[in-house]
C-alpha cells in the first residue's frame, strides 16, 4: 500500500487513478508520494522514503525542487493542463486593456437618474478604446499556454509575432502557419503593440520586463502578465504607466504596490482558476505519480529527464544518480556479478543529474540493492517488482 499525501484539496476526478494500491490522506508523516496545488513546502520536512512529488498546475515555486533533486525525489508538474483556461484569461485580459471596459462599468454603478440612457449616450465617449484586429502582439514564450495565444490571436486577426529560442516540436507543429516566428527578443520589444508574457519564472529571469526593455517599446503598449509576477520588475512598470510609457499593465499577479493604481488591472490569481483546468490538472498529476510508483516512468518532472521504456524481464530497477563518468559501468557490473542479465536498459541524463531504468531476468536482492546503493554517485534505488 502506497500513502499519498494530499497537502491541498485535490479534484475527485484524480481519485479512479489511484486504485487499492493507494490510501489517498491528508496527514501522513511518512508518504510515498505527495499531491498539491498551492501549499508551501519549503519548510516541509522531507521524510527518507519520499519518492515524487507532483504539483496539480504548472509553476514549481512552492516546492523546494533544488532539496527534492539532492535527495532524489521526483518532482512533477502538469504543463498544459491548465493551458486553455490561462488562455482564455489572457484574451479577457488584452480587451481590458485596449477597451476601458472595467472603468466604463465603474461609471456606470454611479448613474442615478431613473432613466440613464441619456446620460451614457452623454458619457461613453470617455470609454473609447481601440480594437485589436490588425494589432500586432508579441507573445514570448510559445509553451502549452503561449501557441494556444498565438493561434486565438491569430484567429482574432492580429498580426502575431513569437519569440521562443526553446520551443519545442510539438508546439511548433501545433502553431498557425500565420504566427511569425521572431529569433531577436528586441524585435518583439519595438514593434508590437500588446506584449503577453508566456514563460516560466526562474532565477536567471527576474524582473525579464524592465526599463531598460520598456525603453524600447511602442509608446501606449500593453503588456499582460499572467505568469509571474517576479518576471515584471514593478517599480519600472508604475513608472512606465504613470508617463504613459504602457497604456495599461495587466497582471494576474497582484502585489500591493500595483494595487489601485490607475492604468494597472490586478486579477487575483484567477488563470486556472476553472473547474476544467482544476479536473484536468489533478488527473495529470495523479497519472504522473502513479505511472512513476509503478513503472518508474518519468514525464513531466522538473528536476530528472523525461524516460520511459517497455516493460521486460521480471524485475525492473529505478536509479536516481550523479552524471558523472562511470557510473552506469558500475551499476551495471554490479547485477552483472550476481549472475542477472539485463534484459534492457535505458539511462537519460539532465544537467548534474541522471536516471536509469533496469529491467532484469531475475529479481534483485536485498544485497543487490546495497552494493548499487553504495555506488560513488548513486542517490536512490528501488525495485519495481
Amino acid at each position: 500500500m502506497y500513502n499519498v499525501l494530499k497537502l491541498n484539496e485535490i479534484s475527485d476526478k484524480a481519485n479512479p487513478i489511484f486504485t487499492d494500491k493507494y490510501k489517498l490522506t491528508k496527514n501522513c508523516s511518512n508518504p510515498d508520494a505527495i499531491i498539491l496545488r498551492s501549499f508551501n513546502m519549503h519548510e516541509y520536512n522531507l521524510p527518507k522514503n519520499l519518492l515524487c512529488v507532483a504539483r496539480a498546475g504548472a509553476g514549481v515555486n512552492n516546492i523546494p525542487v533544488e532539496k527534492c533533486t539532492k535527495q532524489g525525489i521526483v518532482v512533477f508538474n502538469t504543463p498544459g493542463a491548465n493551458a486553455n483556461a490561462v488562455k482564455e484569461l489572457i484574451i479577457c485580459s488584452l480587451l481590458l486593456g485596449s477597451r476601458k471596459i472595467l472603468d466604463a462599468i465603474d461609471w456606470t454603478k454611479t448613474l442615478k437618474n431613473d432613466d440613464v440612457m441619456p446620460d451614457v449616450e452623454k458619457g461613453k465617449a470617455q470609454f473609447v478604446g481601440p480594437e485589436i484586429l490588425g494589432k500586432k502582439i508579441g507573445i514570448i514564450g510559445l509553451g502549452a499556454i503561449g501557441a494556444l495565444v498565438a493561434n486565438t490571436c491569430a484567429d482574432l486577426g492580429m498580426t502575431v509575432l513569437g519569440y521562443d529560442p526553446f520551443i519545442s516540436v510539438d508546439s511548433a507543429w501545433g502553431l498557425k502557419r500565420s504566427v511569425q516566428h521572431i529569433t531577436n527578443i528586441n524585435n518583439i520589444f519595438e514593434e508590437s503593440d500588446y506584449i503577453s508574457i508566456n514563460i516560466p519564472f526562474k532565477k536567471d529571469n527576474l524582473n525579464f520586463i524592465n526599463k531598460d526593455n520598456i525603453k524600447m517599446m511602442k509608446n501606449g503598449v500593453v503588456i499582460v502578465n499572467c505568469s509571474r509576477g517576479e518576471l515584471v520588475n514593478n517599480n519600472d512598470i508604475l513608472d512606465a504607466v504613470k508617463n504613459n510609457k504602457v497604456s495599461r499593465y495587466i497582471t494576474d499577479f497582484p502585489s500591493k504596490e500595483l494595487l489601485n493604481v490607475k492604468n494597472i488591472i490586478c486579477i487575483p490569481h484567477l488563470g486556472a482558476s476553472t473547474p476544467e483546468a482544476e479536473d484536468n490538472c489533478a488527473v495529470a498529476a495523479a497519472k504522473e505519480l502513479v505511472s512513476f510508483i509503478e513503472h518508474g516512468t518519468i514525464k513531466n518532472s522538473v528536476n530528472f529527464p523525461n524516460c520511459e521504456m517497455p516493460r521486460a524481464g521480471v524485475c525492473r530497477l529505478s536509479i536516481i544518480h550523479l552524471n558523472i563518468k562511470e557510473i552506469l559501468s558500475k551499476i551495471t557490473s554490479a547485477v552483472s556479478a550476481k549472475n542477472i542479465n539485463i534484459e534492457n536498459f535505458v539511462d537519460k541524463s539532465l544537467g548534474e543529474y541522471a536516471y536509469c531504468i533496469l529491467d532484469l531476468c531475475d529479481y534483485a536482492s536485498s544485497e543487490l540493492i546495497k552494493e548499487l546503493e553504495k555506488i560513488n554517485g548513486v542517490i536512490k534505488v528501488r525495485e519495481i517488482k
